[in-house]
């Protein structure tokens, strides 16, 4: 039983690739995806691998490793205190006419971060919108009253609930350090929200797609067979999930040693003198790490929302 969570948010840096394996199709290697909505997702069992492997390294502490995460041989012994749900996908950017790209979401998104962060939050789900329209946090990305995504154009509306749902991610998804001010303000600004329709089209189509070849030393040409697509979620998406955490589970240790709910968390997530944890430092996720993909940022949503 999980006695303690925490609402974060998984900001992609550089493009990631968190693989669902091959498939039939022009895409070699997509990422994964939710089977129901088609949006990108980062599955949680990849997270948790990728933190352990992190902290493995950061830390040089294997026995608090697998106290934490269970330990790596003979599993049996004790299962692990600490759980990462799946990352789902909050807002995708989207090439747009004016400021380059756009933050774009739609209700259902939405209403699946609501439920994830509980009642703490301050703004409400925008009721359905229309195909073919969009409700906008600010003007600053619209011509007139049209939004002119990708070849796309939609009839814009300024909203102010959108714009609290701007602020509202501007303040709680990215870190507060300097780095961070100009997306923390784009986010602010740029928050777009479409039909959940029009959201999957451009989820499942705008994607960054990278050819990948492997030259045969001898003709200096493609080797055969080595020419290959893969799929990445772009940099600046934003996805969402719980890091939930219980007492520790070792057999045969005295229960004043046992670290509780609020302690593994604390652990994994926040720093401890030499000891650094998650939030607000780059992650390596997914595959491709050699060549710069998989960069994430996590970052704790503030206040007691859960």
């Amino acid at each position: 039983m999980f006695e303690a969570q925490k609402l974060v948010f998984y900001s992609c840096v550089s493009p990631v690739h968190m693989g669902a394996g091959q498939a039939i199709g022009v895409i070699d290697n997509p990422i994964q995806r939710e089977v129901h909505t088609g949006h990108p997702l980062i599955a949680g069992s990849g997270i948790k691998g990728a933190v352990r492997h992190h902290l493995t390294r950061m830390w040089k502490d294997r026995r608090l490793i697998s106290r934490l995460f269970g330990p790596e041989s003979n599993a049996s012994d004790h299962a692990g205190a600490i759980a990462f749900t799946d990352a789902t996908l909050v807002t995708f950017p989207v090439r747009s006419l004016r400021n380059t790209f756009v933050h774009a979401t739609c209700p259902s998104a939405l209403a699946r971060l609501k439920r994830l962060a509980g009642g703490g939050v301050p703004w409400v789900v925008p009721a359905t919108v229309a195909d073919g329209s969009a409700s906008v946090a600010s003007a600053s990305s619209i011509t007139g009253k049209r939004l002119l995504l990708e070849v796309f154009d939609f009839e814009a509306t300024d909203s102010s609930d959108v714009k609290t749902i701007g602020e509202w991610l501007a303040t709680n998804a990215l870190p507060l350090g300097e780095e961070h001010e100009f997306f923390r303000n784009k986010l602010r600004s740029d928050l777009v929200v479409l039909s959940d329709t029009e959201f999957a089209h451009f989820v499942r189509n705008a994607t960054v797609v990278e050819a990948h070849v492997r030259i045969d030393d001898k003709t200096g040409a493609a080797a055969k067979g080595a020419l290959f697509y893969t799929e990445n979620l772009p940099p600046e998406s934003l996805l969402a999930g719980l890091v939930m955490a219980s007492v520790e589970r070792r057999k045969n240790s005295d229960s004043d040693d046992l670290f509780d709910a609020d302690r593994v968390l604390s652990a994994v997530l926040n720093d401890d003198g030499e000891r650094l944890g998650l939030l607000d430092r780059l992650l390596q996720v997914g595959g491709d790490a050699t060549t710069g993909r998989g960069l994430i940022v996590i970052h704790a949503a503030s206040g007691d929302l859960l």
